[in-house]
């Protein structure tokens, strides 16, 4: 297991994107009727923040610090 325990900037980002994706793609099924554009749009967001998490862990800033 990693010294930081996932407390790294890429690892809370990537969360904070993904938290987003689901918030968007819940709010497109509430709708009435369910837009189905809305949903797949929080599916990409969410898709999204495993390549924040990535760059993001390229750029060094998922290293541990402590």
């Amino acid at each position: 297991m990693s010294d930081n325990h996932g407390n790294t900037p890429a690892a809370w980002s990537a969360v904070a994107v993904a938290l987003l994706g689901f918030v968007v793609g819940s709010v497109g099924m509430m709708l009435e009727p369910i837009s189905w554009p809305v949903f797949w749009a929080g599916v990409v967001i969410t898709a999204a923040s495993a390549v924040v998490f990535l760059v993001m862990s390229k750029m060094g800033l998922h290293g541990s610090d402590h």
